[in-house]
């Protein structure tokens, strides 16, 4: 096991985590332990590129992300009774394209914070001129740099992740997107928009209603599209992007666990 992965054994229904681009399973540890803490089994896996190097993260696509993602489910679903999923951020896509994949396999999925559309209050003018890194030469050498708030409303918590990426501790979180990586998200959008509405899984979306990253238009087209008959969506207040690490990650885990508890197959 990685030295950046969670493993929290508990009951027969296991919890799959997954983290977003550029992160690690940090940004989930207090869910994983409201989760295991509930009875469940927790894994989240370091995604492949992750908790290395941004060279390493360079050298992968949004294919190598899902294969960590999917060989993890393989497992548990292999050594417990069942198992669900939850993502943030870009976590939240591959949770989508799994339950796609693997269907009636899957109990449910939570997505937080899921990014279709990078439209919120915190991103630069520019933003709309990025699809021109992604072509050589310019997509081999520009990156995206992380900037405040951080997807982090909580001032302490704020001022940690800061801390943690002008120190480099790239277990926690890189400080840049590099342009070949944003290529891969923006491949693995387009990929679970045209899938959505073959998703049967129970689906609880959780968004904030300020998120910085995402507005809540993205929870209202999951809503919308997926194929899913039930689908539960909450907007949270008093928070933004990061759900499981500001101020309402007691909220978000109490909505998750609730919700796969009512769906463990």
């Amino acid at each position: 096991m990685s030295q950046h992965e969670i493993d929290l054994h508990g009951g027969q229904h296991a919890v799959l985590l997954i983290h977003g681009l550029t992160g690690s399973p940090f940004e989930l540890k207090p869910l994983a332990r409201r989760l295991h803490k509930d009875g469940f089994t927790v894994k989240a896996p370091c995604l492949a590129g992750h908790g290395s190097s941004i060279s390493e993260l360079r050298t992968t696509t949004w294919h190598d992300w899902y294969t960590t993602v999917h060989t993890t489910f393989l497992q548990l679903k292999r050594d417990y009774r069942s198992v669900s999923v939850s993502g943030l951020c870009m976590g939240a896509l591959l949770a989508l394209f799994l339950s796609y994949k693997e269907s009636a396999a899957v109990s449910s999925i939570s997505v937080l914070s899921t990014t279709l559309f990078y439209d919120g209050w915190s991103l630069p003018w520019y933003r709309f001129l990025l699809p021109i890194s992604y072509y050589p030469p310019i997509k081999y050498f520009y990156s995206y740099e992380e900037r405040t708030p951080y997807g982090i409303k909580d001032e302490r918590m704020r001022r940690h992740i800061e801390i943690a990426i002008k120190e480099k501790k790239d277990s926690l979180a890189y400080s840049h997107f590099p342009s070949k990586n944003l290529h891969e998200l923006f491949k693995l959008i387009r990929t679970v928009k045209k899938v959505l509405y073959k998703i049967p899984t129970p689906t609880l979306i959780l968004h904030a209603l300020d998120d910085d990253i995402a507005s809540t238009k993205n929870a209202d087209y999951i809503e919308r599209n997926i194929g899913a008959s039930t689908v539960r969506k909450v907007l949270i207040e008093d928070t933004y992007h990061m759900l499981t690490l500001d101020r309402q990650k007691d909220l978000v885990a109490q909505e998750i666990i609730d919700f796969f508890k009512t769906h463990a197959l």
